[in-house]
């Protein structure tokens, strides 16, 4: 089991940039495949980014591929997204999901373990 807490949520402008962090408890963390996705009010949970156990493969959604970048550290147990040139269409409640072997890595029933979120806000 792994328990999910993400930092680093805040206000900026359109064009800005934000990194969010998820860290994990556990001592099998590098087993995980690790996802970020977000959820705007009103809108359906949807997939950002997933990122596998070594660090080596990543995937991103088309609307944040080239702004956003995926990385894990298994030794500190965090994974982080970094996200540049921030549109107001970002402003959502991001979530870190976790799963050992998720079917479908951007669907988000696949992920098992989901922290609580952090709130990005993009003013225009």
């Amino acid at each position: 089991q792994v328990q999910l807490v993400e930092s680093g949520g805040g206000l900026v402008q359109a064009g800005g940039s934000l990194r969010l962090s998820c860290a994990a408890s556990g001592r099998t963390f590098s087993s995980y495949v690790m996802g970020w996705f977000r959820q705007a009010p009103g809108k359906e949970r949807e997939f950002v980014a997933q990122i596998n156990w070594s660090g080596g493969s990543t995937s991103y959604a088309d609307s944040v591929k080239g702004r956003f970048t995926i990385s894990r550290d298994n030794a500190k147990n965090t994974v982080d997204l970094q996200m540049n040139s921030l549109k107001p269409e970002d402003t959502a409640v991001y979530y870190c999901a976790a799963d050992r072997t998720p079917s479908l890595p951007a669907r988000a029933s696949a992920y098992d373990y989901w922290g609580q979120g952090t709130q990005v806000t993009v003013s225009s």
